[in-house]
């Protein structure tokens, strides 16, 4: 047809339109396909010459057939160079060319592939040599019957660097998390638990399970803090956090079969996206045990000593203690056995059973006794030592009792005695429900415990025997004023001389009148003597003078100017290096018939002087033990003092500031008292090591210069290295240091210097402050001494430091001295050996 739209006219024909052929008709027909298939090549070339990923088409035989511009650009060749060459010369890897080359072989024979419609990553190379990770997408089809690949496919290196970083950031976190003593564990968006890290696996006994949050707290055995209720699923921690809480140190309890239980501070928090969406959640369970176990055991020596406090007896001291104990460590029963007086047997004194425990059948109310050996207080008896059991049933010989016990679902007894010296005055007994291995750290705190008891059976001894040797010596002295004879005590001195120490109210009726105590009783006797019988006297003097037991007769001159016959008899004794000599004079001229009743008398006086010095040693030891006693109720004090001064409403009131700096005072009091009392009760354990002592003194300057309103002047060359402990020569420093600066004005100078010699080296410590008077010098390092300067100035102290610090410096082997400074005030001097 023409532009016109008219109808041609065939050849030879010129009267009107000739209609098309059929012959035509397919032509054109053909031809329009042929067009529209033409134009379909040319829009799917254009699609595929613009395509990012690259397409590649392969023969049967694997021979490119198609290769895109994308194509180019990723392998470097070009569709010329590529087209009609075999894949594997341009884009396999040589070790995988066999393998691709049987693949094309496979779909040959089986006119199918099994990667058809597939997404595959592998690994190609370029021109260059470079490999490089693609993703490929395979089509086949078959022409002729034959199949021909078509792929598509593109670099896929940054998203494999991607997955490698992510990877390697995922084993990054999973070894991070393994290495952490805190137990994570992280559930997904579906709440179920998808990540636990090493110690959260050792926690537990038990790997990861993918569980929800309903089976977390029975598969895992996890408790409230109590230790005893199981968790409900929707009170465990991760569950809560799941839901959207945040958990803040909440203190759970893990009991798993087979281990001991643990407790556990745990904080949780959901996990969510940017944009709101939960993601999870995450837990850290942090092992407190530990602290927990060290809590509970602290509350025990509390809730002991608020006993013994509160006790009027030594058993009631006793039996409260135990079920102090008891109460606090959550056992089922704990008993009291004492051992009677004549050590025949040993009685139940009390029981005390956990409320809401049914052990009337165990308990019950009939008295109890044991012979030693027999069940577990005889045997506690019998050996003197602990013991704790978990078998109930084999390890002790107590036929009726423990299979009774361990009927009512007792599975473990904890035995420990209770000494009175060197004898066992009692046992504590505990029964527990659970199998507890046994446990060091409670063991230790019950032998504090009972140690703390047997004190408190000593304190109640001394107590009972201050009062029994008092009323002795008052039965004593009634007996003795009732005696005309006279009882006396004298020191032999190492010069010759005899000084009284002990005379009895009947020296009147036997010298006529109170014989002196401050001059030479030999010379006042010797004065007194009938000239005849001073040979008899001075041979006595001379033999008792060698220690050996000494008597005479002899005729004294009274005081009140009448001559009596006196015998005496004198028993010499050595003690701490002096000689002593008790002895009794008596008038035998009127009264020779009680001559019996002296001897038993003077007895009596050697018993009374025996616990006499008894009490003396069991008053330092009794100092001792309330000064260590002391610190816990101080400690108490100090620390709800410091809680209160923490609280807005309490900030600043001074009755708080007041009881704060008084528990201070009372503490270096305390620690002031033991250091002496473990200085004096023998060989001190030091930690000597090699030191700087110069280092030691500019340290203690500098730290004192900070608030000291006088000048510190530091006169300190570089010293060698002596042997001596630290923190003990650092108290001696911190003492004197901080007497000077107290005893000083503001504006005085306090000077430190040291030097040293071959042998010693010797720090000094002057001030210019109040100064001590001459005559206290020798008094100044006894305890409890104040300067009469020192209280004049109402300056506050002990009178304490300087002792302890004398008894620091003699256990370094060294010496410490005092004297006028040179311009006024007071002068140290430490001597310390090299």
């Amino acid at each position: 047809m023409g532009r016109d739209n008219k109808p041609v006219a065939a050849p030879g024909r010129t009267d009107g339109p000739v209609l098309a052929t059929p012959y035509a008709r397919e032509t054109a027909s053909l031809r329009a396909e042929r067009d529209e298939a033409l134009r379909a090549v040319a829009r799917l070339r254009a699609v595929l010459d613009n395509a990012h990923d690259a397409f590649v088409s392969m023969s049967a035989d694997g021979v490119i057939i198609a290769w895109n511009p994308a194509a180019e650009r990723l392998f470097g060749w070009t569709a010329a160079e590529a087209v009609g060459h075999p894949a594997t010369e341009l884009m396999i890897l040589p070790s995988l060319r066999e393998a691709h080359e049987l693949g094309l072989q496979r779909a040959r024979r089986s006119r199918t592939s099994p990667f058809a419609g597939r997404r595959l990553e592998f690994t190609v190379v370029d021109r260059s040599g470079r490999e490089f990770p693609v993703e490929m997408t395979l089509q086949t089809q078959y022409e002729r019957g034959e199949p021909v690949h078509h792929a598509f496919l593109h670099d896929i290196t940054a998203r494999t660097t991607a997955r490698l970083e992510l990877k390697r950031e995922r084993a990054y976190l999973q070894a991070l998390l393994n290495s952490l003593d805190t137990g994570v564990a992280a559930c997904d968006s579906d709440g179920t638990l998808a990540q636990f890290n090493s110690a959260m696996c050792e926690i537990h006994g038990l790997g990861h399970e993918p569980i929800g949050p309903g089976s977390w707290a029975s598969t895992y055995h996890l408790f409230r803090a109590d230790g005893r209720t199981p968790m409900e699923p929707e009170e465990v921690p991760l569950a809560r956090a799941f839901t959207g809480e945040i958990v803040s140190h909440e203190e759970m309890v893990v009991l798993a079969p087979g281990r001991p239980p643990h407790w556990f501070l745990t904080n949780a928090r959901p996990i969510d996206s940017a944009d709101g969406h939960r993601l999870g959640a995450v837990v850290a369970m942090h092992d407190v045990t530990d602290a927990h176990r060290a809590e509970v055991l602290q509350r025990c020596r509390y809730a002991v000593a608020r006993a013994l406090s509160e006790a009027t007896s030594a058993r009631d001291a006793s039996i409260a203690a135990a079920a102090a104990i008891a109460a606090e460590l959550d056992w089922s029963c704990a008993e009291y056995w004492e051992v009677d007086e004549e050590r025949n047997h040993i009685a139940r004194v009390s029981s005390w059973v956990r409320p809401g425990v049914d052990l009337a059948e165990f308990t019950g109310d009939t008295p109890l006794a044991f012979g030693i050996g027999q069940g577990l207080p005889g045997a506690v008896w019998a050996t003197g030592s602990d013991i704790w059991s978990c078998d109930l049933l084999n390890e002790l010989t107590e036929v009726k009792r423990l299979p009774l016990a361990y009927r009512l679902g007792l599975r473990a007894t904890i035995g420990m005695p209770v000494h009175s010296g060197a004898r066992v005055a009692g046992v504590l007994a505990f029964f527990t429900d659970t199998d507890g291995a046994r446990d060091d750290d409670v063991l230790a705190m019950l032998r504090d415990v009972a140690a703390q008891i047997g004190r408190f059976v000593e304190r109640r001894r001394a107590e009972d025997l201050t009062l029994a040797l008092a009323a002795a010596r008052r039965d004593f002295n009634r007996v003795i004023e009732q005696v005309n004879d006279c009882f006396w005590t004298v020191e032999m001195m190492p010069d010759g001389s005899v000084r009284s120490v002990y005379s009895s109210p009947g020296a009147t009726g036997v010298f006529g009148g109170a014989l002196p105590t401050d001059a030479d009783m030999a010379d006042t006797l010797a004065e007194r003597m009938h000239p005849d019988d001073r040979e008899v006297f001075l041979a006595y003097h001379e033999r008792i003078g060698t220690g050996e037991p000494a008597e005479f007769e002899c005729r004294i001159i009274g005081y009140d100017g009448r001559t009596r016959w006196v015998w005496t008899r004198g028993v010499a004794r050595h003690e701490d290096g002096h000689l002593y000599v008790d002895g009794i004079s008596t008038n035998v001229t009127e009264r020779r018939e009680l001559a019996d009743q002296r001897e038993l008398l003077l007895a009596k006086e050697q018993e009374q002087v025996r616990r006499l010095r008894e009490l003396d040693r069991m008053k330092d030891e009794l100092v001792a033990v309330v000064s260590h006693e002391m610190r816990n109720p101080i400690a108490i004090i100090a620390a709800q003092t410091d809680s209160l001064l923490d609280e807005p409403e309490f900030a600043g009131r001074t009755e708080l500031a007041s009881i704060e700096r008084t528990s201070a005072r009372l503490m270096r009091l305390v620690e002031d008292l033991l250091d002496l009392a473990r200085f004096e009760s023998g060989p001190t354990m030091l930690d000597p090591r090699p030191l700087r002592l110069d280092r030691l003194l500019r340290q203690a300057v500098e730290e004192h210069r900070l608030n000291a309103p006088v000048d510190l002047v530091t006169e300190v060359d570089s010293l060698l290295m002596v042997a001596g402990d630290a923190a003990r020569l650092r108290q001696v420093l911190d003492n004197l240091l901080s007497n000077a600066i107290k005893y000083t004005p503001p504006g005085g100078t306090v000077t430190v210097a040291a030097r040293e010699d071959a042998d010693t080296v010797t720090v000094t410590v002057t001030d210019t402050g109040i100064g001590i008077p001459p005559e206290q010098y020798p008094k100044l390092f006894t305890r409890f001494f104040r300067a009469s300067t020192a209280i004049d100035h109402k300056i506050k102290g002990t009178g304490l430091g300087l002792a302890v610090t004398k008894a620091i410096v003699e256990a370094h082997g060294g010496t410490i001295a005092a004297e006028p400074g040179p311009a006024g005030g007071t002068r140290f001097t430490v001597t310390l050996p090299r």
